[in-house]
């Protein structure tokens, strides 16, 4: 079912992910297909279930996104800080 955006310029979606996630989605699971057929190599379907899993869209956020916003906070973006001293007179 595909549920085109109230406003036009929130993002597509379908199902529970968004159309760009759906095509990655689907990308990595074709090439995890090939690569368990010919190698018997499993571990790529592994990685399309997690991305899929990651990307559900709930509430317009995903577990991804929140993964994201995490390691934003606490790695990789800084904290400002302010210490100022007050004497009381």
């Amino acid at each position: 079912m595909y549920i085109y955006p109230d406003n036009l310029k929130a993002k597509a979606t379908m199902w529970l992910w968004e159309l760009k996630d759906l095509a990655v989605i689907g990308i990595i699971f074709l090439l995890s297909v090939f690569a368990f057929a010919y190698a018997g190599v499993w571990f790529p379907l592994v990685f399309a279930g997690s991305y899929a899993f990651l990307t559900i869209q709930v509430d317009d956020t995903s577990i991804l996104d929140f993964i994201r916003y995490a390691c934003a906070y606490f790695i990789t973006d800084q904290q400002q800080y302010e210490w100022r001293y007050t004497q009381n007179e």
